[in-house]
């Protein structure tokens, strides 16, 4: 909304009404008098008790009728009253001897009576014709009512939009994609002219912070096009068929400035499955769906514009608007691997002064599965510490903390813990950080730590994935179950009792197990056979109706196996950490003293040790 627009209609509102205040207020004095009860007979009788003190006689043009007013002895209010006879009046006070006056008989004021209500008369009709043609005029909140079917799309144009593809890190294979959009939006005719039909559509989708709307706008930069953007929720209403509307008078817009780009973000607002909903094919959200299907691929012609769209929830989306000549284009934006973090690091670390001791390469290998909003936010937070404590640049030991804090939690070094709970949560992290060194599969440790976390985590075992794993192998499974289960299995060996430290261990350790059985085909008792939950069910009226896909008996042999798996992998687990129960104790003693110990701290204690190598499991 414009704000001088809106500060100009309160101001004329606000003169309109003083105007009409005064006007009232002056015409009262002239036009209107306080009668009562009063009458000519109460004169006499105030007369005849000697309290009346004068009179004033005001006669009508229309004698002799006219107002008296009287004045009483003793500080009484003055009453004034209508009279038929004035002539009467004025006899009564003579002969009694009451002083009176008789005033002359007022003119008729033409101000009052004639020019005033016309000015009056004429400022409103004004005002109100002007505040009736800006609504019109607006499109803005001036006019929300007139305006509630008109688009909310920001439209960008080519000059405003600066970003390039080679503004973005990583993204390799999906800028390589899109690069025949951009030869389409720049060179129509030679796509046409060999009888090529170009996408209409281009769907990312990817988990949330990979790229997917710095992507589509590089796109239109690239492009040198107008781009349009707008949010899926933007076009839903409590009105039905604002929405449509909205969407008719976007790609109006857009035609208007072909060629361009429209980019709806998160379109599963406004693009769900249709059927799903409780309130039937009225439902005004898949009222808007069939609008923009109709827009992308109906009996309209879109020449020039290509209809971008971002989601990570493309599993419930409608197949209709999925189909080739709409989003013909599906591109996955994954996370970014090593190579990827370490290229959106030097991006993002560009106009930050770093210290020497800054190893991107070694962050990019600590931070996997990090995404590229996730590895901003990590600089960001080291320049906020390095800030704090009025440091001119960041140093390796800023990222370390902001590490910790993102993924973590803030580090609570002044809550105060009991010897007794430091030591449990010494002995508990030991045995993750044994399991994490020995078993091959798991990567190596990068920090031990009991110093409390903002998550009301007691303490952390961070490691240090050397590769990133594009899938998970069964053997690495089971390692992971079995470090899982290292802190639980560490203090009952310890203190022959057990705390409820491990119930986040446990439930991680029970959900991989019981995934392995019944949505990888990894138990040889249950067979290669897929026994997961549809995780596509994910509406209320797929819900009422959902049925199991397998028997209570199957459920049965499902829970056995995964108590199986669960028992083995604790079973070796704990075999392992008995073979190494002197660096069990040394190492706690070691975090007991320091609080936090690293890599090679930790290492350095297995000096002189042999690893058992492969560790294999039948399951």
């Amino acid at each position: 909304m414009n704000r001088t627009k809106g500060y100009n209609s309160i101001f004329a509102i606000v003169i309109v009404l003083l105007i009409m205040i005064v006007f009232v207020e002056y015409a009262k004095g002239f036009m209107s008098s306080d009668t009562g009860a009063y009458s000519r007979t109460q004169l006499e009788e105030d007369i005849q008790a000697g309290t009346v003190r004068r009179v004033v006689i005001m006669p009508n043009t229309e004698t002799p009728t006219g107002a008296i007013r009287v004045s009483f002895n003793g500080g009484l209010d003055d009453v004034t009253f209508y009279s038929t006879d004035v002539t009467a009046v004025e006899t009564l006070v003579a002969d009694n001897g009451i002083s009176y006056e008789v005033k002359d008989v007022p003119s008729e004021n033409v101000l009052i009576t004639g020019i005033i209500p016309v000015v009056v008369g004429l400022v409103l009709m004004v005002f109100i014709f002007s505040m009736f043609t800006n609504m019109q005029a607006s499109g803005s909140g001036n006019n929300r009512m007139m305006n509630f079917g008109k688009s909310r799309a920001k439209l960008q144009s080519a000059d405003d939009n600066k970003i390039k593809l080679d503004d973005v890190a990583g993204l390799k294979e999906e800028k390589e994609q899109l690069t025949e959009i951009i030869e389409f939006l720049k060179e129509p005719g030679k796509f046409t002219q060999v009888g090529a039909r170009i996408p209409k559509g281009v769907l990312l989708e990817g988990a949330p912070g990979t790229g997917k709307t710095l992507l589509a706008r590089a796109v239109a930069g690239e492009a040198g096009v107008p781009f349009f953007t707008i949010s899926g929720s933007d076009f839903v209403e409590m009105f039905v068929g604002v929405g449509a509307s909205r969407v008719r008078d976007l790609f109006a817009e857009a035609k208007k400035n072909a060629p361009c780009i429209i980019f709806i973000d998160e379109i599963d607002a406004v693009a769900r499955r249709r059927g799903t909903g409780m309130g039937g094919g009225h439902d005004e959200r898949e009222q808007t769906l069939n609008q923009m299907l109709v827009e992308m691929d109906g009996f309209g012609v879109n020449e020039g514009i290509i209809v971008m769209a971002a989601t990570n929830r493309v599993d419930i989306l409608d197949p209709a608007i999925m189909r080739p000549g709409r989003f013909d284009r599906k591109i996955t934006v994954t996370r970014p691997d090593i190579g990827e973090r370490e290229a959106i690091l030097k991006v993002h670390a560009k106009n930050k002064p770093l210290s020497d001791d800054v190893n991107l390469k070694q962050v990019a290998q600590t931070t996997a599965g990090f995404t590229g909003a996730d590895l901003e936010n990590l600089l960001n937070e080291s320049a906020i510490k390095a800030a704090t404590e009025n440091r001119q640049f960041i140093n390796q030991a800023d990222i370390n903390s902001s590490f910790t804090k993102v993924g973590i939690g803030t580090e609570k070094r002044s809550k105060i813990i009991s010897e007794k709970e430091k030591k449990i949560t010494a002995y508990h992290e030991t045995g993750h950080a044994i399991l994490f060194h020995v078993l091959p599969d798991v990567g190596p440790v990068h920090t031990i730590s009991i110093i409390p976390t903002g998550l009301g985590a007691a303490g952390y075992t961070m490691p240090l994935p050397e590769n990133d794993d594009m899938f998970l192998s069964k053997k690495k499974m089971l390692q992971d179950i079995m470090v899982s289960l290292g802190g639980r299995i560490a203090e009952e060996i310890i203190f022959g009792d057990i705390t409820t430290g491990a119930s986040s261990d446990i439930r991680k350790a029970t959900q991989e197990a019981r995934s392995m059985v019944t949505k990888y085909g990894m138990s040889s008792n249950i067979g290669v056979i897929n026994y997961d939950e549809n995780e596509e069910d994910v509406f209320i009226g797929y819900d009422i109706s959902h049925k199991k896909n397998h028997s209570e008996l199957v459920a049965g042999e499902i829970d056995k196996e995964v108590k199986a798996i669960i028992d083995k992998c604790y079973a070796k687990a704990k075999e392992i950490i008995l073979q190494y129960e002197d660096v069990l104790h040394q190492s706690s003693a070691l975090l007991i003293e320091k609080e936090k110990i690293g890599r090679e701290e930790f290492e350095a204690l297995f000096e002189g040790k042999t690893l058992p190598g492969n560790i294999e499991l039948e399951i």
